[in-house]
């Protein structure tokens, strides 16, 4: 059998398991993520079938899957929200950063990986899914909730930190000077506040260059500006996905609803594509030796994701079940840790054992996250049935 004969029915059973393994986690209400990253693992070294020939076409599709999901984000937001968001949550943003990424910081420094795994462990700590938590809302209803701006609030100052993370990240791993790092820095602080600065001022400019009637052109000029931005932003050692992300912001109105639209199909098959390449290329074996790891980070930062949602929400007066329920919201991670993971090993610089873990952690929290966001209602009211009424205070 020829290689692109192999490569193809490689490929084509990958993308059917992927859509067997998304029905069974929408049967059970939950992210397709953990599922897909389970695929990936299955397929790789060290897994039950070593899938060979479609790994090339999954490292770029991977890529590109990493752009779409990134540009779709920053199609979410518009840039009065960000200010507006960033204004109303800063402080509880910086709680988030402080009590998420500490665990993975400490973690990675008693394994011995040194300043650049601490990094990347802090990262993937850190950051919650927007998709996941953004999905979860939907589902259960939330959307229209008293806490809900608030657990949005915190989601995007974690967008917006991670467009000053990745940089940070990528010039670490690139071994470049301190110089050269804070120049990087610099550029991403210089882009973040340009791209703000089009979006509230020129961002229908932006929106009419490429706004097309015909699906197909606005399709290509979409895919085009999305893929050529992110080069560039590589190329300035920026991190293609903070690229994408802030060409999505500058995008607004009509323009960003039909691009969401439009590209939302693409956005699924692709990401579906990047968490198995990244399964892929991290090898189940060193799993075992650190999942206690990753079940001691997932106890911690679950508590820590509900502490400062709770703390978050206090702050602008909800009471108790919506603090819960504003916690629990925070606790699912996926696409973003896996970004950062995946980068950390690409370049070659850190421990694949970062990969293990980052894996096992990230399938953890996938799991939990939308777990917790459906029980907190039901456990806070047998909490309370237990206690039985509590006597009036004062």
């Amino acid at each position: 059998m020829g290689p692109t004969s192999l490569a193809l029915i490689q490929l084509g059973s990958i993308l059917f398991v992927l859509g067997v393994l998304g029905r069974v986690a929408g049967r059970f209400g939950m992210s397709p993520i953990p599922l897909y990253l389970l695929g990936g693992l299955a397929f790789g070294k060290g897994g039950v079938i070593e899938l060979r020939s479609a790994s090339e076409f999954g490292h770029i599709a991977g890529e590109i899957g990493v752009v779409l999901l990134l540009l779709l984000l920053g199609l979410e937001y518009t840039a009065p929200e960000l200010v507006t968001g960033l204004q109303r949550s800063w402080l509880a943003g910086l709680f988030d950063l402080v009590a998420n990424a500490t665990p993975g910081v400490v973690v990675a420094l008693l394994l011995g990986w040194g300043t650049v795994g601490a990094v990347t462990m802090g990262g993937v700590t850190y950051i919650s899914s927007s998709g996941i938590a953004a999905k979860v809302l939907n589902d259960l209803g939330r959307l229209g909730n008293r806490e809900t701006p608030v657990v949005l609030s915190i989601l995007v100052f974690e967008d917006l930190t991670m467009a000053v993370y990745l940089p940070i990240l990528t010039t670490l791993l690139a071994g470049v000077g301190y110089l050269a790092g804070l120049r990087a820095l610099a550029v991403a602080l210089l882009a973040i506040s340009v791209v703000l600065t089009v979006a509230l001022r020129y961002g229908r400019y932006v929106s009419a260059i490429l706004d097309a009637s015909d699906k197909e052109e606005f399709l290509l000029k979409l895919l085009g500006a999305a893929l050529l931005v992110a080069g560039l932003a590589s190329a300035l050692n920026v991190s293609a996905a903070v690229g994408a992300f802030l060409l999505g912001i500058a995008i607004s109105g009509t323009t960003a609803r039909n691009a969401a639209r439009l590209l939302e199909p693409l956005r699924d098959l692709f990401a579906a594509i990047f968490f198995v390449a990244f399964g892929l290329n991290a090898d189940p074996r060193a799993i075992p030796p650190v999942l206690g790891w990753a079940v001691l980070l997932a106890v911690v930062t679950v508590l820590t994701k509900v502490a400062t949602g709770w703390w978050a929400a206090a702050r602008q007066g909800i009471r108790r079940m919506g603090r819960a329920r504003a916690g629990a919201a925070l606790v699912a991670h996926g696409e973003f840790s896996v970004v950062i993971a995946g980068l950390a090993v690409s370049v070659g610089t850190v421990d694949h054992e970062v990969a293990a873990l980052a894996s096992a952690y990230v399938l953890l929290m996938a799991v939990l996250g939308p777990v917790a966001a459906r029980v907190v209602e039901p456990t806070a009211r047998l909490v309370r049935r237990f206690r039985g009424p509590q006597p009036a205070a004062g």
